[in-house]
């Protein structure tokens, strides 16, 4: 077991978050792994459905009871302990898989982005449909603007922005399905290409509505965009530029106002084997990424010298809790940084349920241990 000296640690670690993990000052590479509410139930002998909602009140007594051991082993307290009542919750607004005509279905622990368009004639209608749509007025629920006045009079609370989405790619295999996309790609570029373009209209038009009902204009709404895209790793360069890479290059032209690079928030998580796409995504000059674990850090610095990496920890090795794995992952990725920065140990994808707090801890170590950069 490694030494670990928790107070000196967490001193050293916020330094090591400044200038984006990339300060002269950082003492060592920063932690990025941020244990989620799914963790709860192995980590306290506890039961539940991994992704889907709890009963307020148990939520909170058992991350309550999480924190405690986590304070304990770790010396930080990571969920949060209040939950708003749904008397405090504004309405739903439907989400961007919705405009393009998919359903969210609840399946066993989670729910699924499902749609029966299947084939180039049923998307060509559900696009038409799209482009005729007024999309403030779809995604917003009937009952929108009573309860915005009820609960902002009530509690003084602001809408969420939407300042992340499903990628283009994801997205749209999850409506139209993998196979058919590449098909569709390569036998109906026009057609292809005529979705891309929606999905990119589509994302900034909802993007600026709900700016809108958060109160922000275009001059001062925050900046920034996250794509999250497992599915990008399905393309080839030539497949993604056609398809994919269009909708980041307008989503961030859009979100993009301010000139100073580290206020911008550029992200793209992909936790695939999406290495062949790292020249494209270069030129967005991302503020952090996250990509799968057969992606190396010294791969994404080769291609991305600005951008935070957020990995490369693989998920199934901090959940296995094989401290000698954990250990051995951390350094390679600690060496491979030791020249560049800009490394925030995190997992390669989720933290998933059965990741434990010790094995938090030995990430810490590590850390202390094998990356420090003087």
């Amino acid at each position: 077991m490694l030494n670990l000296d928790i107070e000196q640690f967490w001193k050293d670690d916020k330094l090591a978050h400044e200038d984006n993990c990339f300060s002269n000052d950082a003492p060592q590479a920063a932690l990025g792994v941020r244990m989620s509410d799914t963790c709860v139930f192995a980590e306290l002998g506890e039961t539940g459905k991994l992704w889907l909602p709890l009963d307020r009140e148990r939520r909170m007594e058992l991350n309550k009871r999480y924190n405690d051991k986590a304070e304990k082993i770790v010396g930080k307290r990571f969920l949060g302990e209040y939950y708003p009542a749904d008397d405090e919750k504004y309405p739903a607004i439907l989400s961007i898989g919705e405009v393009f005509g998919g359903r969210n279905m609840t399946h066993e622990h989670s729910v699924w982005l499902e749609s029966s368009i299947n084939t180039p004639e049923k998307l060509e209608k559900q696009l038409d449909k799209v482009d005729s749509m007024d999309i403030r007025d779809f995604i917003l629920p009937d009952n929108w603007y009573s309860e915005k006045k009820r609960i902002n009079e009530k509690y003084g609370t602001r809408p969420i922005q939407v300042r992340s989405v499903r990628g283009p790619v994801t997205l749209a295999t999850s409506i139209y399905g993998v196979e058919n996309l590449i098909f569709l790609i390569l036998d109906a570029p026009e057609l292809a290409e005529r979705f891309s373009k929606t999905i990119a209209r589509v994302i900034i038009k909802i993007t600026e509505t709900m700016d809108e009902e958060c109160g922000f204009t275009p001059e001062n709404a925050p900046n920034g965009f996250r794509f999250y895209d497992d599915d990008c790793n399905l393309m080839t360069p030539e497949m993604y530029n056609l398809f994919g890479y269009p909708v980041l290059k307008e989503v961030f032209a859009y979100t993009d106002r301010n000139p100073d690079f580290h206020k911008h928030k550029r992200y793209q998580h992909s936790d695939s084997a999406m290495t062949h796409l790292l020249p494209q995504l270069a030129d967005f000059n991302l503020t952090g990424c996250n990509f799968g674990p057969t992606v190396t850090v010294e791969e994404i610095r080769k291609h991305m010298p600005n951008t935070r990496i957020d990995g490369q920890l693989a998920p199934f090795t901090l959940m296995s809790n094989n401290e000698e794995d954990i250990i051995a992952e951390v350094k390679r990725d600690c060496e491979m940084a030791k020249d560049t920065k800009g490394l925030n140990i995190a997992t390669a994808g989720s933290v998933n349920n059965g990741s434990m707090l010790t094995s938090y801890r030995t990430v810490m170590a590590a850390i202390q241990n094998y990356g420090r950069y003087s």
